[in-house]
């Protein structure tokens, strides 16, 4: 008996849905909003605009196909098997926060409202989703294999992101540590600075985007399907004991950056994702490298 193919279709709460739980009732959020300025049917509009998109990839997937639905809160308690086919319906933001977590699984991004998002990772339209199902299970679909960035611990512990890793202190104060280069017998330095951030291409379009630019490097940023990673260390600080000769550059697929952290407690955390984070003792090892797994995001249908 041949087992059917299982949709988990992703997404988070809206903007409205988080006014409602807090207010209580329309009314409320109305009265909270209009006090600021704003109008709640700017934001029913987005919500309209994000359970139509729902409906939509719901009416698109084959009534004898298995389903499932997560939301983003909910994604670290969530059991992804080997063969689900992952719908991400929303923000861009929410393609990275869902692809930690697969490993291998196609990813089809849908962007419901593209008057407010960019459609950087969500880049297929609510009515494609029924055509590139049908793709992927027939093996016909593109899939662009996006690299990820793996963190590990010395304890066992790891971290894996499709933008990047941050490596600092969780108020983005004072960080102490040895950076080594290249490995663990690569050239080292021990720094002080606002913490050291890896991106991969994905990310390249953001954090990193802006750190390159304030640092005018001179090597470009990979690209989403480049086997290699950016790194910047932010406002590295000159002492007599630390140093800032090496403060950015690229890793290739099979390098490493070892930092020896020589602060009480630092934390690393990935996409941005805060709450979410490992927290690192003085004397311990962290190694940022290209990940094993990468983001399998299948692309839009041909025109």
């Amino acid at each position: 008996m041949t087992v059917s193919p299982r949709v988990v279709v992703c997404h988070r709460q809206t903007e409205y849905d988080a006014l409602l739980a807090h207010h209580g009732t329309r009314g409320q959020a109305a009265f909270f909003l209009s006090g600021r300025g704003r109008d709640l049917a700017e934001v029913e509009a987005r919500h309209d605009a994000v359970r139509r998109g729902l409906d939509a990839v719901a009416a698109a997937i084959p009534l004898e196909w298995r389903r499932g639905s997560v939301e983003r809160e909910d994604l670290a308690r969530y059991l992804f098997t080997p063969d689900d086919i992952v719908v991400v319906v929303g923000q861009d933001g929410l393609v990275p926060n869902v692809a930690k977590y697969l490993d291998g699984q196609p990813v089809i991004g849908v962007n419901p409202d593209p008057a407010a998002n960019a459609g950087l990772l969500c880049q297929a339209a609510p009515e494609q989703v029924a055509d590139l199902l049908a793709a992927v299970v027939a093996g016909r679909a593109s899939v662009e294999e996006r690299t990820m960035v793996r963190l590990a611990v010395d304890d066992g512990q790891e971290l894996l992101a499709l933008n990047e890793i941050y490596v600092g202190q969780a108020n983005h104060q004072s960080s102490r540590y040895t950076v080594r280069i290249g490995g663990p017998d690569g050239v080292a330095e021990r720094q002080s600075s606002s913490g050291v951030l890896i991106g991969t291409g994905t990310g390249a379009t953001g954090w990193c985007s802006s750190a390159a630019r304030e640092r005018h490097c001179d090597f470009a940023l990979p690209t989403p399907a480049d086997g290699r990673l950016a790194w910047f260390v932010r406002e590295a600080w000159p002492s007599p004991n630390t140093g800032t000769a090496y403060t950015a550059g690229l890793l290739e697929s099979s390098g490493e950056l070892v930092l020896d952290v020589e602060s009480d407690s630092l934390v690393a955390f990935g996409d941005g994702v805060e709450v979410d984070h490992l927290t690192l003792a003085w004397g311990q090892r962290v190694t940022v490298s290209v990940a094993r797994r990468t983001l399998r995001l299948v692309g839009p249908p041909a025109p």
